[in-house]
């Protein structure tokens, strides 16, 4: 760390608040919103929001929108995210007003997490169905560990990140892990699940995977999990995914090999029935990937309404996508 005498007292002055210090202690376990903050420390909003604003003026927070909500989160990068995680692990263990925080703030996620249930139990039925028709989660996960091998990243981006089961099984893999879901409720399931399995480096934020609310050239891994059988062109997610790309960072694909249950475009929004791996790498080569390995993921036991799952990892060429590739070819067009 290296500051200069103006800026580490700005920092300084910032932190130096019983408020915002326990505020900062919060936010190192994880994103909450302003409601969160306010149950948690019994004060009232407009006082909690002038702190926060305070803090992300500091550049110690980051704040982000989700529909109506926006959450805040610690400044994950930098040097001033350095000094604060040096001073959060300064604190006593047995310092009493931090441990009744601590204790306010498993209770907001526990009921987070009986919310996110309730959603789930809803949907189960649906969600077994669907899972019964492709090969076992067990095989898929293990396909996709050996796949993305010991090669770490310094930050993952999981498109479509659904219940945040990738950012889970990944979470050896990279130092910070992103979630991209369009659906708020699958996002209180995913913040969840990173609450109970203590994944506190991997935040998510609602957002349109087509049109990413984030910075691009970012990330070093970008995995993309049954998500493009969804989309009517997923060649966009993949230029979107090359955009957010470090020049050498790996995309993963996990998807649907092609098959004819046609009943899925109807009962489960599915534009499409499955992918090549002619089609995928063709898409691939357009967004400047080179394909390094594809994987093909059967089910134990083969039977008609058994899909096999496939695998793509490719490797991002350039820095910079081709716009025109982001523009879908018309059926006639020359």
């Amino acid at each position: 760390m290296n500051f200069g005498i103006d800026k580490l007292v700005e920092l300084l002055k910032a932190v130096g608040e019983p408020t915002r210090f326990r505020l900062l202690m919060l936010l190192s376990a994880g994103d909450l919103t302003v409601t969160d903050l306010t149950e948690i420390l019994g004060q009232s909003q407009p006082r909690i929001s002038r702190h926060l604003k305070l803090l992300g003026e500091a550049g110690l927070i980051e704040r982000y929108q989700e529909g109506a909500w926006a959450y805040f989160r610690l400044t994950q990068d930098g040097d001033a995210a350095a000094l604060i995680q040096t001073l959060l692990a300064s604190t006593k263990s047995d310092d009493a007003v931090l441990n009744r925080d601590g204790e306010r703030l498993a209770a907001v996620k526990r009921n987070r997490a009986e919310r996110a249930q309730s959603y789930f139990s809803r949907n189960a039925s649906e969600w077994d169905e669907l899972r019964r028709l492709h090969v076992d989660d067990d095989l898929v996960e293990s396909a996709l560990l050996k796949l993305v091998g010991g090669e770490g990243a310094d930050s993952m981006l999981d498109l479509g990140t659904g219940t945040g089961r990738i950012l889970q099984l990944l979470s050896d893999t990279y130092r910070r892990g992103v979630g991209i879901d369009a659906s708020r409720d699958m996002l209180s399931v995913a913040r969840a699940n990173l609450d109970k399995a203590g994944v506190l480096k991997a935040s998510v934020r609602q957002g349109d995977i087509l049109n990413l609310p984030l910075d691009g050239n970012e990330f070093d891994l970008v995995v993309i999990h049954q998500v493009l059988h969804f989309l009517v062109h997923p060649e966009l997610a993949l230029n979107e995914a090359a955009r957010m790309l470090k020049p050498g960072g790996r995309l993963v694909v996990i998807d649907l090999a092609p098959h004819s249950l046609d009943y899925l475009r109807e009962e489960h929004a599915h534009e499409r029935l499955g992918f090549s791996h002619s089609m995928m790498s063709e898409w691939l080569s357009r967004a400047n990937f080179s394909v390094e390995k594809i994987v093909d993921v059967e089910p134990r036991e083969p039977s008609a309404k058994a899909l096999t799952v496939t695998m793509w990892l490719a490797r991002h060429e350039a820095a910079v996508v081709d716009l025109n590739a982001k523009l879908p070819r018309l059926v006639g067009s020359n």
